[in-house]
Order: structure tokens, then C-alpha cells, then sequence
């Protein structure tokens, strides 16, 4: 099974291209994209606590773009320290937050800069001085070794152009007996090449 991208895909553009997507969903998200967005959806589709949903700011949950809720894997305990891989708009971290308390630390990291401000706007209103967004991706995260007691990525390491390399980066960050709780779009059979060269599929 491949798990990195044909070395001639240009993977530049591929970042480009879905920074340009999730800039779009951060700022319009009621705009037409091929993927469900919101709270409503979260709830209605994926399980989410409505009353959850509803304590968090509409800056956080209207962009929201998940496919599964990694939260429902495990419970997060009080003064646990977690970080969320392609947080977004930040969602699932202001969950993760407010299951850690302020005697924990959510980390959220996500490469679209529209996205990571929208988070950190959310954390403001709720004033989560223990939760922290930072710049980065997947393949390369601003985040120590062995700091993290829980990971959580909500349908983002499928457009990672390495996967060896992004779940790699999940397993250096997390603390020995760490757990990750990953959601994430999954295909039953090896894409051809042809198909993992477009990048138009990779974002559409």
C-alpha cells in the first residue's frame, strides 16, 4: 500500500491549494464546498453533545469540517496536555480544553493562517489562557517530544502528501503510554497512480 505521494507530485501547489480551501471555509463558510461544515452537521451526523456545541463560540463551530469525532474515542481527563493536528477553527480543541481545565494545556496546530486565527479569536471569548495555537503541519510539528498525553486529528493526515512521515510526527510528540485519537477518511483499495498525481482529487 503507497502511503506518500508519487515524487513527482507537486507538493507546494498541494499546500497551496488546500491553505486556499480551508482560507475560504474559515472566512465563508456557508459558501459551496464538496464537504458538510458546521455544528448542526457535528451533532446530527457525528455524535457531537449539542449542548457541547452550543457553549463554544459560532467562530469556532461554523467552520467546522471534520468527518468523525476523535473525542469519542476516549475520555480526556482534567490536566492532561493534548494537541490537535489541524485544529482549524478549532473545535474539537476548545472540547479537548475544556475536558483538560486550566490544570491541563491544549495545543492546536494548523497551517492555514485564516483557520488558526479563528481559534485563537474563539479562545479569546471563552478566555482559554491554557489553550495555544501555533503555525505548522502535519509533516513537521512545533511541538517537543514526548510532551502530548493525547493527539487528535479530525479528518486532516488523508492530505498529507507523507503519511509515514505525519504519523511519525504524532508518535514522536506523544508521551510514552500516550493515546491518538484519530478520525479520519480511509479508502478500501491502493489508488493508482494516475489518481494520486491529481492533485484536484486530493482537495476535491
Amino acid at each position: 500500500m503507497a502511503i506518500a505521494c508519487p515524487l513527482d507530485l507537486d507538493t507546494g501547489k498541494l499546500r497551496h491549494e488546500i491553505q486556499a480551501i480551508y482560507a475560504r471555509v474559515a472566512t465563508d463558510p456557508s459558501s459551496e464546498f464538496h464537504f458538510h461544515r458546521g455544528p448542526a452537521y457535528a451533532a446530527e451526523r457525528l455524535g457531537y453533545d449539542p449542548s457541547a456545541l452550543a457553549s463554544l463560540p459560532s467562530q469556532a463551530t461554523a467552520s467546522f469540517a471534520g468527518v468523525a469525532n476523535p473525542l469519542r474515542i476516549a475520555t480526556i481527563p482534567p490536566g492532561a496536555t493534548v494537541v490537535d493536528v489541524g485544529c482549524g477553527a478549532g473545535m474539537d480543541l476548545m472540547l479537548a480544553a475544556s475536558a483538560v481545565g486550566p490544570g491541563g494545556k491544549a495545543i492546536g496546530v494548523d497551517m492555514t493562517e485564516a483557520m488558526a486565527e479563528r481559534a485563537r479569536s474563539a479562545a479569546g471569548t471563552l478566555g482559554f489562557s491554557h489553550l495555544e495555537v501555533r503555525a505548522g503541519d502535519a509533516l513537521d510539528l512545533p511541538v517537543d517530544s514526548q510532551s502530548a498525553d493525547f493527539v487528535i486529528t479530525n479528518g486532516v493526515l488523508n492530505l498529507a502528501p507523507d503519511k509515514r512521515q505525519a504519523f511519525g510526527e504524532v508518535f514522536r510528540i506523544l508521551k510514552p503510554g500516550g493515546q491518538f485519537l484519530y478520525a479520519d477518511i480511509v479508502v478500501a483499495h491502493e489508488l493508482s497512480e494516475s489518481i494520486r498525481r491529481d492533485i484536484d482529487l486530493w482537495t476535491g
